[in-house]
Protein backbone atom coordinates (compact mmCIF):
# COMPACT_ATOMS: atom_id res chain seq x y z
CA UNK A 1 0.00 0.00 0.00
CA UNK A 2 1.30 3.44 -0.79
CA UNK A 3 0.87 6.64 1.23
CA UNK A 4 -2.27 7.58 -0.74
CA UNK A 5 -4.02 4.31 0.02
CA UNK A 6 -6.45 4.15 2.88
CA UNK A 7 -6.02 1.67 5.66
CA UNK A 8 -8.37 -1.32 5.68
CA UNK A 9 -9.90 -3.08 8.67
CA UNK A 10 -11.03 -6.61 7.84
CA UNK A 11 -13.66 -8.04 10.18
CA UNK A 12 -15.98 -11.02 10.56
CA UNK A 13 -19.09 -9.70 8.84
CA UNK A 14 -21.54 -11.81 10.86
CA UNK A 15 -20.03 -11.15 14.31
CA UNK A 16 -22.00 -8.80 16.57
CA UNK A 17 -18.87 -7.56 18.35
CA UNK A 18 -17.01 -6.99 15.07
CA UNK A 19 -19.94 -4.97 13.76
CA UNK A 20 -19.82 -2.82 16.90
CA UNK A 21 -16.12 -2.23 16.23
CA UNK A 22 -17.03 -1.10 12.71
CA UNK A 23 -19.63 1.28 14.17
CA UNK A 24 -16.94 2.58 16.54
CA UNK A 25 -14.52 3.17 13.64
CA UNK A 26 -17.22 4.98 11.63
CA UNK A 27 -17.87 7.31 14.58
CA UNK A 28 -14.28 8.02 15.54
CA UNK A 29 -12.41 8.07 12.21
CA UNK A 30 -13.23 11.69 11.45
CA UNK A 31 -11.00 11.79 8.35
CA UNK A 32 -12.57 8.72 6.77
CA UNK A 33 -9.15 7.23 5.97
CA UNK A 34 -9.97 3.79 7.38
CA UNK A 35 -11.98 1.58 5.06
CA UNK A 36 -13.67 -1.61 6.27
CA UNK A 37 -14.26 -4.93 4.56
CA UNK A 38 -15.67 -8.27 5.70
CA UNK A 39 -13.27 -11.23 5.81
CA UNK A 40 -15.92 -13.05 3.75
CA UNK A 41 -15.79 -10.47 0.93
CA UNK A 42 -14.08 -9.91 -2.40
CA UNK A 43 -11.56 -7.37 -1.08
CA UNK A 44 -10.33 -9.91 1.48
CA UNK A 45 -9.90 -12.49 -1.31
CA UNK A 46 -7.79 -9.99 -3.27
CA UNK A 47 -5.64 -8.64 -0.45
CA UNK A 48 -5.32 -11.33 2.22
CA UNK A 49 -3.80 -14.77 2.43
CA UNK A 50 -6.32 -17.61 2.64
CA UNK A 51 -5.26 -18.36 6.24
CA UNK A 52 -6.36 -14.83 7.24
CA UNK A 53 -9.69 -15.11 5.45
CA UNK A 54 -10.74 -18.48 6.88
CA UNK A 55 -9.77 -17.62 10.44
CA UNK A 56 -12.84 -15.53 11.20
CA UNK A 57 -11.78 -15.06 14.82
CA UNK A 58 -9.07 -12.74 13.56
CA UNK A 59 -9.18 -9.02 12.92
CA UNK A 60 -6.74 -7.97 10.20
CA UNK A 61 -5.63 -4.38 9.73
CA UNK A 62 -3.61 -3.23 6.73
CA UNK A 63 -1.93 0.13 6.40
CA UNK A 64 1.15 1.49 4.67
CA UNK A 65 3.34 -0.19 7.32
CA UNK A 66 2.08 -3.72 6.70
CA UNK A 67 -0.45 -6.36 7.68
CA UNK A 68 -1.35 -6.73 11.36
CA UNK A 69 -3.36 -9.46 13.04
CA UNK A 70 -5.06 -10.08 16.38
CA UNK A 71 -4.09 -7.68 19.20
CA UNK A 72 -1.51 -5.95 17.00
CA UNK A 73 -4.30 -5.08 14.56
CA UNK A 74 -6.35 -3.59 17.39
CA UNK A 75 -3.41 -1.50 18.64
CA UNK A 76 -2.58 -0.23 15.12
CA UNK A 77 -6.22 0.62 14.51
CA UNK A 78 -6.35 2.65 17.73
CA UNK A 79 -3.13 4.46 16.77
CA UNK A 80 -4.59 5.42 13.45
CA UNK A 81 -7.79 6.75 15.03
CA UNK A 82 -5.64 9.23 16.94
CA UNK A 83 -6.52 11.32 19.97
CA UNK A 84 -7.17 9.43 23.18
CA UNK A 85 -7.49 6.20 21.17
CA UNK A 86 -3.85 6.51 20.13
CA UNK A 87 -2.84 6.54 23.80
CA UNK A 88 -4.98 3.49 24.51
CA UNK A 89 -3.30 1.76 21.57
CA UNK A 90 0.10 2.53 23.10
CA UNK A 91 -1.00 1.15 26.46
CA UNK A 92 -2.17 -2.02 24.73
CA UNK A 93 1.13 -2.22 22.84
CA UNK A 94 3.09 -2.09 26.11
CA UNK A 95 1.56 -5.39 27.18
CA UNK A 96 3.81 -8.24 26.00
CA UNK A 97 2.47 -9.71 22.75
CA UNK A 98 1.91 -13.26 24.09
CA UNK A 99 -0.29 -11.86 26.87
CA UNK A 100 -2.08 -9.44 24.49
CA UNK A 101 -2.82 -12.24 22.04
CA UNK A 102 -3.98 -14.60 24.81
CA UNK A 103 -6.53 -11.96 25.89
CA UNK A 104 -7.51 -11.42 22.28
CA UNK A 105 -8.05 -15.18 21.74
CA UNK A 106 -10.22 -15.46 24.88
CA UNK A 107 -12.50 -12.64 23.69
CA UNK A 108 -12.53 -13.97 20.09
CA UNK A 109 -13.48 -17.46 21.23
CA UNK A 110 -16.55 -16.21 23.11
CA UNK A 111 -17.57 -13.26 20.93
CA UNK A 112 -20.64 -14.93 19.38
CA UNK A 113 -21.91 -15.96 22.82
CA UNK A 114 -21.50 -12.46 24.30
CA UNK A 115 -22.34 -10.30 21.27
CA UNK A 116 -24.39 -12.55 19.00
CA UNK A 117 -24.07 -13.66 15.42
CA UNK A 118 -25.90 -12.23 12.42
CA UNK A 119 -27.39 -14.18 9.52
CA UNK A 120 -25.56 -12.07 6.94
CA UNK A 121 -22.77 -9.50 6.72
CA UNK A 122 -23.49 -5.97 7.88
CA UNK A 123 -24.82 -3.64 5.21
CA UNK A 124 -23.53 -0.06 5.24
CA UNK A 125 -25.82 2.91 5.59
CA UNK A 126 -25.90 5.32 2.63
CA UNK A 127 -23.49 7.63 4.49
CA UNK A 128 -21.04 4.77 5.10
CA UNK A 129 -21.03 3.30 1.58
CA UNK A 130 -17.83 5.00 0.46
CA UNK A 131 -15.99 3.50 3.44
CA UNK A 132 -17.11 -0.11 2.88
CA UNK A 133 -15.25 -2.34 0.47
CA UNK A 134 -16.89 -5.45 -0.99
Amino acid sequence: MDEQTNSILFFDGVCGMCNRVVDFVMRHDKTGKIKVAPLQGETAKEKLLEEDRVQLSSVVFINQLGVFRHSSAVARLLWELGGVWKWLGWLLWLIPKPIRNWGYRVVAKHRYRFFGQKEACRMPTPEERTRFLP
